[in-house]
């Protein structure tokens, strides 16, 4: 969510219980502005915290001109010091995929490989590597697993240019209510899969500036989604079964959305067997 308007949309996703104390946004508030600053992005958006046994990351995210480009990805353990995080690499997120439980908290904290492949350890011991995995780098994939799989806007906030690149649609004046309540009215903000899959005659009625993602109503499994009306009916919400915790709010007709994720860092496997 925008650094800017960060209290009143921590208000608004305060349903899902999760949030932060006066004294964190305060804090957050006054060192985001400096962290845009300071590394020159155009935007920063706060995306979240990851809870761990020892300690919490505060995650923020800092944007370029081009809404599409990889981000760049900054955590605090106190909301004032941030340091920047390396690129998720595919084994970076492989390697994460094989951990399970909480996170410690420590980002120098190293886990052990539990299924690791004699092929891969032996390469590892060659390159003088231990076959461990560093908190940091867990964290780093986590972070791109969720941006991946919940990481969602509103259809029209973003456009592409014929040029390739993706801004900001200065047009964009909020989803109706009626529209805002579909799942088809939301969509990935992150490299589309489904859409390169479909037809031309599927194409044909898609606007190539607006409809350039996947959107949310082909989400597998189906039901990973539930879509609220809070505040008396002025807030859409929608939030993840699949990675609990994240929570995406809209206010309808007006430029107010954003998500942000309170949680353990780890993924509702057992959600098909609770649909």
């Amino acid at each position: 969510m925008e650094a800017g308007s960060l209290p009143a949309a921590l208000e608004l996703v305060a349903g899902c219980g999760a949030g932060l104390s006066p004294e964190k946004r305060a804090v957050l508030g006054a060192s985001l502005l400096l962290l845009q600053r300071d590394y020159r992005f155009e935007r920063v958006w706060f995306w979240g915290c990851i809870q761990g046994v020892r300690g919490a990351y505060y995650i923020a995210e800092g944007l370029g001109p081009d809404r599409a480009a990889p981000r760049s990805r900054l955590y605090s353990l106190n909301c004032v010091e941030w340091s920047l995080l390396p690129p998720a690499t595919k084994e970076m997120v492989a390697q994460a995929e094989q951990l399970k439980g909480r996170f410690q908290g420590d980002p120098s904290f190293e886990y052990e490989y539990t299924e690791i492949n004699a092929e891969d350890a032996e390469r590892l011991f060659e390159d003088g590597k231990e076959p461990v995995i560093k908190e940091e780098s867990r964290l780093v994939a986590t972070i791109e697993q969720i941006d991946r799989a919940v990481g969602i806007i509103p259809r029209g906030a973003f456009v592409k240019t014929p040029l390739g690149s993706v801004r900001e649609n200065r047009n964009f004046e909020g989803l109706s209510l009626t529209e805002a309540k579909k799942l088809s009215s939301y969509f990935h903000f992150t490299e589309p899969v489904n859409l390169k899959n479909k037809t031309l005659l599927e194409k044909a009625d898609l606007d190539p500036s607006t409809d350039f993602l996947d959107s949310l109503e082909h989400d597998i499994p189906q039901g990973s989604w539930t879509v609220q009306l809070e505040k008396g009916g002025t807030v859409v919400v929608l939030r993840s079964l699949l990675w609990l915790g994240l929570t995406f709010y809209h206010i309808p007709m007006t430029k107010q959305y954003g998500y942000v994720y309170f949680g353990t860092g780890e993924k509702n496997l057992d959600l098909p067997f609770m649909l």
